[in-house]
């Protein structure tokens, strides 16, 4: 997206929303902190002017040193210098009082808005469907989060203001330069505007240079985030320096990007450095002028001189700085709206509500699915769950079996056909609804970086300790969890790192059964586990039977051979459904995965081999390479 200047400030003026009147009294709180700035090298002029009797009977002196003046007169304050030193010393102090209003106030608001916003994107993210984080680059939705936010929060807390104050010293001063000679005020700001016109050629040239720099940087963070995450892979498969080779081309591409940025800073600096100097110059001699013609006073110049200085090297020379942090806000503020702008999970307008004692009854009808490649997942798949039974789906890779489980879920909505749970069709209920009412191990479980207490419960935050513990035993995985020094209380890595694949799996079941949901979802959630283990599960999810639904998907048969029903998928159809015993005497499939794994433990056993032809056929016409 082209975050054009428009936008971006509707989209600020959007977020300070809240804040406004916060930023409006920050704004007063400048400017008087301004007026009372200028007020100092004012006074000082009136002293020189009074001291060498020069342009006083000329000139009005200004409101502070004229109640002075008021006060002890102006031999008195000849001799009594200390006192307009004291008065600058007031009046400094006044002018920082402001500035810290300012400064608290721009912190305030600022801080809140930044705040609003990380926790909008958070949000935002937690809604969006599951194509798109399947889609989008982990390390580019962190830098967004995250690198992104913050340079948004340098901007409005610290170059809003600096702009600001750039803008207001030139209306504050403008006015009272004016009062005092306008001929020197036009030569004072001669090369003003061509120094505000560098700045906004260096900005559009800059803006473009950060977007890029921006962008690799988020791609060399996407490299090192899958790295990190998969360490153990590339250590598996001595892949380390094909990875850093990889990292090492990102991290180029980002410092050449940077060099770039760099490169712009340092053409930037030099010459408004020279332009500074040449209009500091140039009023000095043109100012000494109009001293040798009368026109101005010594303290009047001395004014001028400390004004131009204040504005020269503060607002106007730092104007690149705060132009090239617009720029990154431009930018910044660009690639977040970016992902707010993305739909969330839609649902119906008026959903239908899911009984609140649900059965467990589940039925596909006709449902078609395609991914955005177009390419047919499912066709008209039809089957029916009863409530309480133990449904299993059996097929090869690719035959459709994880993609039932997202439609059930509602990661995905089916192109045709219903899925109807207790009667409801899932499309016109709430997602979270439906989501809540099941319980599903994935094939890959995920655990957090916390303790395996704060996994198990993860689904059900206020489980008792008891609950907890009973899961674990019913996982088969509360003996291995007290052989830990910690107990439940072990801290295990990021995303278990810590664990063996089976204790992870074991530890994402037990977090299932906490739930205790009408519906279980097994997705070939315990390939990880050795047969007696198991065994065991099973024997003990087979509590669940008649009460809760269960779905087994597995490529062990000895997993779904106990189911009440199977479903055997092949290239997203059903071909069979059944019993193990009415599937076992039928020609089919099922059949024939049978006769392998019988064979493949009876060779394990020492028994004769299956005939060695029909167990690679059928292995061959099993994984057949379909799309998923």
């Amino acid at each position: 997206m082209s975050a054009t200047s428009p936008t971006v400030y509707r989209s600020l003026w959007f977020w300070m929303r809240g804040h406004r009147l916060r930023y409006g009294a920050a704004v007063l709180a400048l400017l008087l902190s301004v007026y009372f700035s200028f007020q100092v090298p004012l006074v000082i002029a009136d002293v020189i002017d009074a001291i060498f009797r020069e342009g006083a009977a000329d000139r009005e002196p200004s409101r502070f040193v004229k109640l002075l003046l008021r006060v002890v007169g102006s031999d008195g304050l000849r001799r009594h210098l200390w006192l307009p030193g004291l008065l600058m010393v007031g009046l400094m102090l006044v002018a920082g009082g402001f500035s810290y209003l300012r400064g608290l106030w721009i912190a305030q608001a600022s801080e809140s808005i930044i705040r609003a916003m990380r926790e909008r994107i958070y949000d935002h993210l937690q809604h969006l469907p599951v194509a798109f984080h399947a889609a989008a680059d982990t390390g580019d939705l962190v830098q967004r989060s995250t690198s992104d936010v913050e340079t948004v929060r340098n901007f409005l807390g610290g170059q809003v203001t600096e702009l600001g104050r750039g803008i207001i010293m030139l209306i504050v001063l403008i006015p009272i330069m004016l009062t005092i000679n306008w001929v020197m005020t036009l030569y004072a700001l001669s090369l003003t505007p061509l120094i505000i016109l560098a700045s906004l050629f260096f900005f559009s040239r800059i803006k473009a240079a950060f977007k890029e720099q921006d962008e690799a940087e988020a791609a060399m963070t996407t490299v090192l985030q899958e790295n990190l995450t998969g360490i153990r892979v590339v250590r598996a498969f001595a892949r380390q320096e094909h990875e850093i080779a990889k990292f090492q081309g990102k991290n180029a591409a980002y410092r050449d990007l940077q060099y770039r940025v760099v490169c712009l800073m340092a053409w930037y600096w030099p010459s408004s450095d020279l332009m500074c100097l040449a209009q500091t110059g140039f009023v000095l001699v043109v100012g000494a002028r109009f001293v040798q013609h009368d026109a101005l006073s010594v303290g009047q110049l001395f004014f001028y001189m400390a004004c131009l200085g204040m504005l020269l090297w503060g607002p106007l020379r730092n104007m690149g700085r705060v132009l090239v942090d617009m720029g990154k806000a431009q930018v910044a503020i660009g690639r977040i709206e970016e992902i707010l702008r993305e739909p969330r999970e839609s649902g119906p307008a008026r959903p239908m509500a899911l009984p609140t004692e649900m059965r467990g009854e589940i039925e596909f009808d006709r449902v078609s699915f395609a991914y955005q490649d177009g390419q047919p997942v499912l066709h008209e798949v039809s089957f029916r769950v009863e409530p309480g039974q133990t449904f299993a789906i059996l097929g090869p890779t690719g035959s459709g079996k994880s993609t039932l489980v997202s439609l059930l879920l509602r990661f995905h909505d089916p192109a045709a056909g219903a899925i109807r749970i207790d009667g409801v069709d899932i499309g016109q209920a709430e997602r979270k609804a439906v989501r809540a009412r099941i319980g599903v191990v994935l094939q890959e479980p995920f655990l957090y970086s916390k303790t395996l207490r704060d996994n198990i419960r993860f689904g059900h935050s206020e489980a008792p300790r008891e609950r907890i513990e009973a899961a674990a035993i019913a996982a088969c995985v509360h003996d291995n969890i007290l052989d830990f020094e910690k107990g439940y209380e072990t801290e295990i890595g990021e995303r278990g790192v810590t664990l063996s694949g089976g204790q992870r799996q074991r530890v994402a079941l037990a977090r299932a059964i906490v739930k205790d949901p009408p519906i279980l979802i097994l997705d070939d959630a315990l390939s990880a586990v050795d047969t007696h283990t198991e065994r065991l599960i099973l024997r003990a999810l087979a509590d669940r039977h008649g009460r809760k639904t269960t779905i087994l998907i597995a490529h062990r048969l000895s997993t779904l051979m106990h189911a009440d029903r199977i479903l055997v998928l092949d290239h997203g159809r059903v071909i069979q459904t059944g019993s193990h015993a009415e599937l076992v005497n039928q020609e089919g499939l099922y059949r024939r995965l049978w006769s392998i794994q019988t064979s493949l433990q009876q060779d394990l056993a020492g028994d004769p081999p299956a005939p060695a032809a029909e167990a690679r056929a059928a292995l061959a016409q099993a994984e057949a390479p379909t799309h998923v």
